[in-house]
């Protein structure tokens, strides 16, 4: 999901996540949302927020560990998801005591703890290093192929040029849904984000 700033993005995400009321209803799988008992709910997708607030002192393990609560007790699903966020090494640490980009991580670790089918994914890459970037779309896209939904926020253009579907925003409305050279094109980001685009291989952007 792409759009300027104040474009609706986090709003739209919250809204999805059941955690912001609208005038809309938001269902899934024919229910809606707002019906669905939170443990349930929490079975069915998982949020990760743009603003990573901490306000107690958790160690990172606790952290992960409290997605497998609609699992119940699990320490070998809470192991995997250690290892696969490279957490290992910061598992008694607290919370408080973290880079952003480590607690980004925890976050994420959490949120594919729960299992969900469906991750919502606000900014996610905005505090990664690049090796942790890559390492969090290349896990995007292997949820995807086993069969997961995983909606994210990017504000990297060429990122979601490699996406399968973009989603774009402009002032709180959808301004196009598809594949990324259908949404993407010339046209729609000199009007939407007022830049110039070059498509090839890879997208190229400056300014007009």
């Amino acid at each position: 999901m792409v759009g300027p700033n104040g474009a609706g993005k986090s709003t739209l995400l919250q809204a999805l996540s059941g955690l912001l009321p609208c005038e809309g209803v938001v269902h899934w799988q024919g229910d809606p949302l707002s019906q669905i008992p939170s443990l349930d709910r929490g079975r069915r997708l998982a949020w990760v927020p743009q603003e990573l607030r901490v306000e107690f002192g958790f160690p990172v393990v606790d952290a992960v560990a409290m997605g497998r609560f609609a699992h119940g007790d699990d320490d070998h699903g809470v192991e995997k998801i250690l290892d696969r966020m490279d957490l290992q090494s910061l598992r008694h640490r607290p919370l408080t005591r973290l880079s952003g980009g480590e607690r980004q991580r925890v976050f994420l670790a959490r949120a594919l703890a729960t299992e969900a089918p469906i991750q919502l994914w606000d900014e996610p890459l905005s505090q990664l290093d690049v090796r942790h970037q890559l390492e969090l779309l290349e896990l995007a896209k292997s949820l995807a192929v086993a069969g997961s939904i995983v909606l994210m926020s990017v504000h990297d253009l060429r990122v979601a040029h490699c996406m399968d579907q973009v989603l774009m925003l402009d002032q709180g409305r959808l301004a196009a849904f598809g594949a990324p050279e259908a949404v993407l094109t010339q046209e729609r980001l000199k009007q939407v984000f007022g830049v110039r685009a070059r498509m090839g291989e890879s997208l190229i952007l400056d300014l007009p």
